[in-house]
Order: C-alpha cells, then structure tokens, then sequence
C-alpha cells in the first residue's frame, strides 16, 4: 500500500514542534499572562512548564522510536486499552491540534485589524457580544485556503515553508531581547507578581500546556522521515522544541516586563507591540514585532494543520472513523480528505470571531494535557525497566496535575460552563464519527 512520503530531517522536526507552539499568544495575549502571573510569575510559570514537561517528552522520544505511527497517542493506549478508549484519548489530542486553526485564523483578522483599523468594518453579527466583521472574516479564509494548498502540495512543501518561518521568528525575537535589555529598567518589573506568588504562578501554569502543545507532534509525522533518519533524532527534536519554545516565552515575558511598566499593559490589545513603542517611541519596530507575529501565526497555524491532518488520517487508516480520511494524493502523496476536513472545520470555528480566543487556550490546554497522561500510562504498563518506569510515572504525575487544575471546581482558573460546553460538543462529534464508521464496517 502507497505511504506518505518520506523527506524530513532533524530540522524539520524541530522547525514543525517550536512551529507549532509558538504562534501570536506572546503578541496578542501577553495583557493576560501579565495578568495572571506578572512578570516574574509568568515567567516561573513557562519555566517550570518547560522543565516539568522533559519527562513526557522523553517518553514521547521512546513511544516513537519503538512505535512510529501517525496516530500518536491513539496508537500508543491501543497497545493496552480496549479500542474504545484509545480512540477517545486520540480524539481529545485532536482538539488540541485543530483547535489551534481557527484560533489563528481568527488572530489573524485581530492582528490585521490593528494594522489596518479601516478591517474592523461592515459588522455581521454578534458572537458572547464580541462582533465578527467581514473583511477579518475574509482574511481568516484567505490565510485557511492557502496553507491547506500549501498542506495539499506535498509534506516538503510544508516543511520548506515552516523552516524559513522558524529562522525568521527566532532572529527577530533575540532582536527584540537586546532592544529590551539595552533600553529597559529592572523598575518596570514591580510588583513581580500579580497575585500572591503562589496563586500567580499557578494562574500561569495553567495555561502554560496550551502554549507548549507541539512538541508531541513530532511523532505525528515520524512515518515521513527521510530514509535513513537516526530514531534517536526523534527525541533530539523534541527536546530541542520544548526547551527552546519555553525559554522563548520566558524571554518574551521578561523583555515586554522590563521595557515597559507592565501594569499599564492590562486589558490592552497587542501589548508586546505597545511595550516596546512605549519604551522605544519606534514606529517601525512596532511594525517588526506586527510583521513577525504574522509570520509566527503562520508557521504555528501550519504546524498545527499537518499534525490535526495527519491524525485524522490515521484514524481513516485505522478504521475507527471513516475510511475516507486516510486516502492520499497518488502523486503529492498527501491525505488529501483529511487536509480539507481540517480546513472546512477552521471555516466553521472562525466563524465564532474572537469569542473563540481565550476559551480555546483553556479547553486546550486541558486536552494537550490528557494525551500527554494518556502516553505516559501506556509506556508506564509496557516498559519493565526501572530507570524508564520512574520517568514514565514522573510525567503520569505532571500531567495529571495539570488536568485536575483545570477540572477541580476549588482551583483558581478552572472551567467555566462554556468550556464544557465545548469540551461536550467535541466529544459528541467524536462519538459520532466513531460510530458511523463503526455501522458502516
């Protein structure tokens, strides 16, 4: 049976996990992290995120290596649960992925709209009283229409254009860093944290799995890795990812804090952009930062596309929803059904407008946080060596915590009715599939 095709290397990896988990967040809602957690909390908050997180992906590096399936999670649960549950952990690392595409459709308007007011115009309706406008609506299609051509054409095409956008986010964001520690004062940091440290930190923390989903979708597309391809560059990849993406949120906090008071920040649109005007009185690098932002909502929009596609795909060739997903290009040898399934279901949530956008990084956050217990357990139950079963259950723990931060109703930062909401409706969706595909076999 024809495969994907097989072209990425160690740098494609990495390229694809920092893609896909830095995107706009550190432009478009530093105002809420700041909020949260201040500067130092937030910053503790990425950090220990970052550093919590290496034992999971390093089980992630091992699931891999033994087991190279585009399924990820649902393919690793499968080797000791009944299907069902496999399929429902598969299907919750889903949302974490798609969601992610009509949140950056949706911040692409918003971000365009600050560039160009003249978009907030010709109002349709009215979504949680926040107004979905035309020409940001047709700017959201336009950017979804392109990557899923993009995503159509064939993985090194994908893989080409999410390589220059990594280089370029990273180049201009240490830029950004100098201009901060040469222009900044240690005085704009106070008070360091928001709450009290410990409920600032926590605030923080919460979200930090919603920030840093990307990692884990390396495995995502492990079956097309060049021939040849080392398996112990699998791990490589996402370490280099992890570290990297949450040291860049460390940085970002750190330089919007320490170039402007941060209390002035609150409740403002962009305000990494007003930072750093406020601190600089430059016009074009509040420009830079605009233009940059651009390019890293693309690179993590399509990070995000190839990991939701590929998913979707392997549930097709699995069976556990509709065969048709898993069909390819004969000649790009792309999953062309999955690809426009994801598209089509971005159009559908960019159509909610920007009521969509802090109640996606908590639903999320909460699902990233399921698939990465669910892989834990699994590798826990089928490893038998000691050393590897002490990492396993370290991240069990890490994970699991994370999920009770957002399901106990006693801590700070928990769902709301909304959020359950969503969370409902995405499984009745998934039960849905399953269970035609289940009929129809």
């Amino acid at each position: 049976m024809t495969g994907l095709a097989r072209k990425l290397s160690l740098w494609n990896y990495f390229a694809l996990g920092f893609g896909t988990m830095i995107g706009t967040g550190w432009v478009i809602l530093m105002d809420d992290w700041l909020g949260r957690g201040g500067p130092l909390g937030a910053m503790i908050g990425f950090l220990l995120g970052g550093i919590l997180l290496l034992p999971i992906g390093y089980v992630y590096g091992q699931w891999v290596r033994r087991l190279p399936d585009a399924a990820g999670e649902a393919a690793y649960t499968a080797q000791v649960f009944p299907p069902f549950v496999s399929y429902l952990t598969g299907w919750m690392m889903l949302l974490a992925y798609f969601i992610v595409c009509p949140w950056e459709a949706v911040a692409l308007g918003k971000l365009a709209s600050y560039i160009f007011p003249q978009l907030d115009a010709v109002e349709l309706y009215r979504v949680a009283g926040q107004p979905v406008f035309l020409p940001r609506l047709l700017v959201g299609i336009a950017l979804t229409v392109f990557l899923s051509y993009l995503n159509y054409r064939g993985i090194r095409a994908s893989a080409v254009f999410q390589n220059w956008a990594t280089s370029s986010v990273l180049v201009v964001f240490l830029l950004l860093v100098i201009i901060s520690v040469h222009g900044g004062s240690a005085a704009n940091f106070k008070p360091v944290f928001a709450h009290s440290p410990l409920v600032s930190i926590l605030l923080a923390l919460q979200i930090v799995p919603y920030f840093v989903t990307g990692f884990e979708s390396v495995p995502k597309v492990a079956e097309e890795a060049h021939p040849g391809f080392p398996p112990g560059n699998f791990f490589k990849a996402i370490a280099m990812a992890l570290l990297v993406g949450a040291g860049f949120y460390v940085l970002a906090v750190g330089a919007v804090s320490y170039i402007a008071p941060w209390q002035g920040l609150l409740n403002k649109r962009f305000a990494t952009a007003i930072a750093f005007e406020q601190g600089t009185h430059s016009v074009w690098l509040v420009r830079l930062i605009l233009g940059i932002s651009l390019v890293a909502l693309f690179q993590v929009f399509n990070g995000n596309f190839v990991a939701a596609s590929r998913l979707l795909f392997a549930y097709g060739r699995r069976g556990t929803i509709a065969p048709a997903f898993a069909k390819l290009h004969p000649v790009n040898l792309t999953p062309k059904v999955a690809i426009f399934a994801v598209a089509a279901g971005t159009l559908i949530g960019l159509l909610l407008g920007d009521s969509l956008l802090v109640p996606v990084t908590e639903v999320g956050s909460m699902a990233a946080a399921l698939g990465w217990f669910a892989a834990c357990i699994s590798f826990f139950m089928v490893e038998s060596r000691t050393g590897l079963r002490a990492v396993a259950a370290l991240g069990m723990m890490v994970s699991a915590l994370l999920i009770l931060m957002k399901l106990v109703p006693a801590i700070p930062g928990h769902f709301t009715g909304a959020e359950w909401i969503a969370l409902g409706v995405w499984l009745a969706i998934g039960l849905l599939l399953h269970r035609r595909a289940k009929t129809a076999a």
